[in-house]
């Protein structure tokens, strides 16, 4: 059976990521809308209802207008921008989230894709608040080392541009600690406030990393990495886009330091705990434009019509 698939926004990174995906597959039939008709909300409406799967790769506001478009009860509208990550009436898609995710998103019509630095923050920190270690309002901070990509066509033409010496080191952002993912990092981990969050974009087009530090005196309860590692396993086991690094040797390194573009090209998540017996660095990685962006809106497309979920996507 062939699913109709309309991208909503095809010309901006993560719709042009997503084309990539779909393109190749039998399975889909591309509705494809004329470039000068992309601002057209008649003819927006027509392909967003003639679809079963809709993907918005949009602004907040231009994805909520996209909403307002759609009559049709069985378009299945895959939104990958902010508006509705914190709405109780679009299922989050974050399919390993919790037991029972996966259904929430197959039963919706209205799934709300995770944002990168959210998806990272939240596979470390879910699994200790769900399991009693991590207390809700625990003082959490983080930080998010990640590529230009993210920051959209503008931001990937200036790096790319060369010859300005200010964008050779690493460049943190969101100063005013109001970042866009804040709202769903703290509701979809369960956390009593959001945590101090600072981003930084380094010089490099692909791949990110969010890290947490934590006291293991502040814990709800004294644990050791290997406590941290166990913890992970049991909530991501027989999960094929998450991995859980087995311990924190040399071999999880390279030559001592931490390869923020190792899952580039893929659709998986790696989970890490390193430190002592005092301090713990939780560390989430992945691909920015895959697990982050793109492939999470893929796998929630597989997980809602019924398909293999690692269908065009690489683990």
């Amino acid at each position: 059976m062939t699913t109709k698939v309309f991208v909503d926004g095809q010309e901006g990174t993560t719709g042009l990521r997503l084309l990539d995906y779909l393109s190749a597959r039998s399975d889909v039939e591309l509705l494809r809308i004329d470039d000068d008709k992309r601002k057209d909300p008649a003819e927006r409406g027509r392909f967003l209802n003639a679809a079963d799967v809709a993907f918005l790769c949009l602004p907040d506001a231009a994805s909520r207008e996209a909403v307002s478009l759609v009559n049709n009860p069985n378009t299945c509208i895959i939104d990958a921008s902010t508006a509705f990550r914190t709405d109780d009436g679009w299922a989050y898609g974050l399919p390993e989230l919790v037991r029972g995710q996966r259904e929430r998103i197959r039963a919706s019509k209205r799934i709300a894709v995770p944002g990168c630095h959210a998806s990272a923050f939240i596979l470390a920190v879910r699994p200790l608040v769900d399991a009693g270690v991590l207390p809700p309002d625990y003082p959490l901070s983080a930080f998010s080392l990640t590529g230009y990509s993210g920051g959209g066509k503008k931001m990937i033409a200036e790096f790319e541009a060369g010859g300005n010496p200010r964008l050779e080191s690493p460049r943190p952002y969101a100063m005013g600690l109001e970042h866009k993912h804040l709202p769903e990092m703290r509701v979809q981990s369960r956390l009593a406030q959001a945590p101090v969050f600072s981003p930084v974009v380094g010089n490099f087009f692909k791949g990110l990393a969010v890290t947490v530090p934590l006291h293991v005196n502040q814990l709800a309860k004294r644990v050791t990495l290997a406590d941290i590692r166990a913890i992970y396993a049991s909530h991501y086991a027989g999960e094929q886009f998450i991995r859980v690094a087995p311990d924190d040797g040399p071999e999880q390194l390279d030559n001592g330091f931490f390869d923020v573009q190792a899952n580039n090209d893929t659709n998986r998540a790696d989970l890490f705990a390193f430190g002592n017996g005092e301090r713990i660095v939780l560390m989430a990685r992945l691909d920015n434009l895959g697990k982050g962006a793109a492939g999470a809106a893929v796998q929630c497309m597989n997980v809602h019509i019924g398909a293999d979920e690692a269908t065009s996507l690489a683990a």
